[in-house]
Parts: C-alpha cells; sequence; structure tokens
C-alpha cells in the first residue's frame, strides 16, 4: 500500500517537498540581501513590534539577537507550517475519504488486506513527506552559510515544520472518518488549520497562554537559532500528532466503509428552483470552495492594508527594500508596494480560477456529467455553467481582495481615494486571473489528459514576477505571463491596449474549450 501511494504520488509529493525546501532556502538568501547591515535587522525589529505583524507572523521571540536565523524562524516559521499543513492534508484525504467516495477502497479492501492497512500506509507516506520536507529544508537553509544560521538551529527548525505537518495530517485523518464526503472532510481538516492560525494570531497579539492552543506555535516556542533552543516544545507536537493518528483509527471501525459518523443530512422533498438549470447546479457545486477563497482572500488583503500605516517607515529604516519593488516610472515607494500586493492576490486568486476549472475534469471522471449530458443539457451549456461560475468567482476573489487592501489601507492613512485607486486596480487584473480560467478550459476541451498542467500558469506567475527579485531572473521572463503585462497600478498609468489582449486571449482560449469538447469522446473511471 506504501508503494501504491507513492506511486500514485511520484510527481505530486515531490514538487511539494521540492517547492518547500527552495522556497525557505531562497527566503534566507533574500534576507541577506534587504538587510545587509546590523543596522538593517535593528530597523526591522522595531517593525516586528507592530499588531498588524505580530499577527501575520508571530511575536518576536528572541529581539536582543535578529540574526538571519531567528529572522527565519520568526517571520516564515507560520507560512511554511501551513504551507506543510496543506501538503498533508491534501496528501491524506485523496489516499483515504476520496478513494472511499470513489468505491476503490472498498475493492482494495475486498483483498487480502487489515481494516486499517490504508490508513496506516497513508499516514506512514505523510509522515515520511514531512521528514524529508523538513530534512531537505534544514539542508538547504545550512547550505546558505550565513552567520547564524547553525546546524542544530536547521535541524530543530525543519524537525518543526515536519511535525507539525504531521499534526495537520493526523487532523485530515480524523476529518476523513467524520463525512462521506471528500470535500467536507477537506473542508473540516482546512477549518481546523484556519483555526489553529486564528488562535495563534489572537493569542500572539493578546500576549497570553491562547497561542500554546495552536500547533502553528509551538515551533516558534522552541526558538529555532536563538541562544536557548529549546526542544521540548516539540514533544507537545509529537504528542498531538500520535493522539490524532490513534483517534482516527479508532473512529475508523465506528463506521462502514463509504460511510461517515456523521449521518448525511436529508434534502428536500422537492428541489429548488434554482437547481432546475445547468447553471444553478454549477453555482452549488463551486458554492461553498468560492465563499471560502473570497472570504479569504478579502481578509488576506484587509490585512496587508493594515500595513501601510508603517510601509514609508519600512522603506526609509531598510533602503535596500526598494530594490524588491517594480521599479515604476514615477511611482512612489509605497504605491509600489501595493501594486506589488494586488499583484499578488490576483495570482493567488488565478489558483481558485484553475481549481474550478479542474472541477469540470473530476465531474466527468467520477461519471456524474455523463446523466446530466445524457438530457436536454448541451455539452456547451453543461460545461459553460462552470465556467460562468469560474469567471465570476475568480473576478470576485480579485476585486475584494483588493477592496480589503484598500479599504485597510485607507483606515490607517484617513485617505478615503486610496481605496478607489487600490480597487481600481483590482479590476485591471481581473483578465489576467480571466486567462487563468481560460488556458485550464482550452486544456480541458482539447486535452483533458493535461488538465492539471494549468497550474502551471499562476505557479510560474508566482514564482517569477513576485519571487522573481528573490531568486535572480531576468524581467523578460514575465513576458511570459500574463500578469507581466497588466498596468502596474496604482502606480502606473492606465494602458487600456494589454487588458484588451489579454481579454481577447481568454475569449479564444474558452472558444477552444467549448469546441474541442463538444468533439471529444467521455470519459470516465
Amino acid at each position: 500500500m506504501v508503494r501504491l501511494i507513492a506511486r500514485r504520488d511520484r510527481i505530486r509529493l515531490p514538487i511539494w517537498i521540492t517547492a518547500l525546501a527552495l522556497a525557505t532556502t531562497g527566503t534566507v538568501f533574500n534576507f541577506q540581501d534587504t538587510y545587509p547591515t546590523a543596522q538593517d535587522r535593528a530597523a526591522a525589529v522595531i517593525l516586528t513590534d507592530m499588531p498588524a505583524m505580530v499577527g501575520m507572523v508571530g511575536r518576536n521571540y528572541s529581539a536582543g539577537e535578529y540574526t538571519y536565523g531567528v529572522m527565519l524562524g520568526h517571520q516564515m516559521f507560520v507560512f511554511t507550517a501551513v504551507a506543510f499543513g496543506i501538503m498533508s492534508i491534501l496528501t491524506v484525504i485523496r489516499h483515504t475519504r476520496a478513494e472511499e467516495e470513489a468505491g476503490r477502497a472498498e475493492l482494495v479492501r475486498a483483498n487480502v488486506l487489515g481494516r486499517h492497512s490504508q490508513l496506516a500506509a497513508t499516514m506512514i507516506v505523510v509522515v515520511l513527506a514531512n521528514l524529508l520536507a523538513g530534512i531537505l529544508t534544514a539542508a538547504g537553509v545550512l547550505a546558505t552559510g550565513l552567520e547564524s544560521i547553525t546546524a542544530s538551529g536547521s535541524f530543530l527548525y525543519g524537525l518543526a515544520l515536519a511535525l507539525v505537518g504531521t499534526v495537520f495530517g493526523g487532523a485530515a485523518a480524523v476529518a476523513a472518518q467524520v463525512t462521506e464526503h471528500t470535500r467536507g472532510a477537506s473542508g473540516l481538516a482546512f477549518l481546523a488549520l484556519g483555526g489553529a492560525y486564528a488562535t495563534r494570531a489572537v493569542g500572539d497579539m493578546g500576549d497570553n497562554f491562547l497561542s500554546w492552543a495552536s500547533p502553528l506555535y509551538w515551533g516558534q516556542a522552541a526558538r529555532p537559532f536563538a541562544s536557548d533552543q529549546r526542544w521540548w516544545p516539540l514533544i507537545l507536537a509529537v504528542a498531538l500528532a500520535a493522539a490524532l493518528t490513534v483517534s482516527a483509527f479508532f473512529l475508523s471501525t465506528r463506521r462502514d466503509v463509504g460511510a461517515g459518523l456523521r449521518r448525511p443530512k436529508l434534502g428536500a422533498e422537492t428541489a429548488s428552483p434554482t437547481l432546475l438549470s445547468s447553471l444553478g447546479l454549477a453555482v452549488r457545486l463551486h458554492r461553498a470552495a468560492a465563499i471560502a477563497w473570497i472570504g479569504a482572500l478579502t481578509v488576506f488583503g484587509l490585512v496587508y492594508g493594515t500595513l501601510l500605516s508603517g510601509a514609508e517607515e519600512m522603506f526609509d529604516r531598510i533602503s535596500t527594500l526598494t530594490e524588491m519593488l517594480r521599479d515604476i516610472p514615477g511611482a512612489t515607494l509605497v504605491d509600489s508596494w501595493v501594486s506589488m500586493i494586488v499583484s499578488f492576490l490576483a495570482m493567488i486568486a488565478s489558483l481558485y480560477a484553475v481549481m474550478a476549472v479542474s472541477r469540470l475534469r473530476s465531474e466527468e471522471l467520477t461519471g456524474r456529467a455523463e446523466p446530466l449530458l445524457s438530457t436536454a443539457v448541451s455539452r456547451t451549456r453543461w460545461m459553460g455553467s462552470h465556467l460562468v461560475v469560474a469567471f465570476t468567482a475568480s473576478a470576485a476573489a480579485t476585486v475584494l481582495a483588493a477592496a480589503g487592501l484598500g479599504i485597510g489601507g485607507a483606515y490607517v492613512t484617513n485617505d478615503s481615494e486610496f481605496a478607489l485607486r487600490v480597487i481600481a486596480a483590482g479590476f485591471v487584473y481581473v483578465p489576467a486571473v480571466w486567462v487563468a480560467v481560460g488556458f485550464a478550459a482550452a486544456l480541458y476541451g482539447l486535452a483533458p489528459a493535461l488538465t492539471s498542467a494549468a497550474w502551471a500558469l499562476p505557479a510560474y506567475s508566482i514564482i517569477v514576477i513576485y519571487m522573481g527579485q528573490i531568486f535572480g531572473f531576468p524581467e523578460a521572463m514575465s513576458n511570459y505571463s500574463p500578469f507581466g503585462h497588466v498596468p502596474a497600478l496604482p502606480g502606473a498609468e492606465m494602458n487600456w491596449l494589454p487588458v484588451l489582449i489579454l481579454l481577447a486571449l481568454t475569449a479564444v482560449l474558452t472558444t477552444a474549450g467549448l469546441i474541442g469538447f463538444r468533439r471529444r469522446d467521455l470519459q470516465s473511471k
């Protein structure tokens, strides 16, 4: 079973593990470029006391020795641990609840296998994946050779990440026993991850014991790279991961294969009028994910907006930060920074756009699309309904994220016009997000087996445009991303030509996908 899972995830897990390790290593080099002197790092310490900064990354656990190592443990542990948790949750749900929902788990368990073999194999793979990612992260950080980056601190940092990731793998295993649907199990697991982040943020901002209720705090409580490192907080992560895993095994004995501990809610005797159309059904299927993404991005933008109160001071104290910004003629440093944040939020929204279109592929493979298409619903109407939701929800996520950024910035700067300018920037980035929808639709219609390749577009954009300065990529590489052609509002002048070209490209890609889907056979597993 372990070999089978490793075989199925032979591409997914290596990408996750490599990306986690490289991102952390690149961040260390970024710290060296951004804070080259002790004076720069001392200036950064002052900014760590800002409430918004504390809520986002946690309290500074070693202000007296804010070295590159401590900076990494303070500013990056929470975000990196969340990424480890996401990897674990997706892996556990994919090989447990998703297998039961598809009916494959029952076929596998009909063989000579124990009741707990599938869950046990999944947890073994998750633990090994987290440990490998943690070891490579520690090795990459240590290989930078920077002052204060010690072997013990690197190993402590990597091990803390691996254990926190395993904790959320155990939480996903428990969630997989509760509900009989993959989306419900994923939602419960991600709710636990979001709750842990919120609990840590409230505890850190209030400087109270509530932080200890979150596994995301325990890694920082270990104080990696500080002179007084401590290993005992990691015992909490080991104990919780073990307790969650044992609970998942126990709960699995209280239910049937394919069922969940929570009985499904009985539906209404008659369907809602909105479900009488393919668009209404598409809205119902995408509703929960769309609301979650839109809400999360809006809050994320709002938090970033509150940081604007100290942005000018930050650029004055740390002059090297200006090198990380896009060169926009005539724009202020704050406007350039806001433009970078809006583009990043739009790139994150494009991830949802690709995920929404990928739902077409899952509906087809699981056989749920064929019964609908056997009725009077045409292929164009069915696929178009899902695309309408993808276009609408991704645009809403982009604009509302920009609105959150603008409102937060307007509140702390007392500039009401600032919100309008940032919201306008959000609208300008919508066509670039829609290119991601069109690209995914074209792949689904013309080459369905390559639908997952659509993730390459937002991934490339984030790595090359948002993190390009960190990795030293030439600026010309941004031309291969739709986000590299969007006018950098609010700092730049508006240019309608690239926006219109992106809209035309979206129309061409979407049309190609619809035509391709009409002409090919349906596929199922």
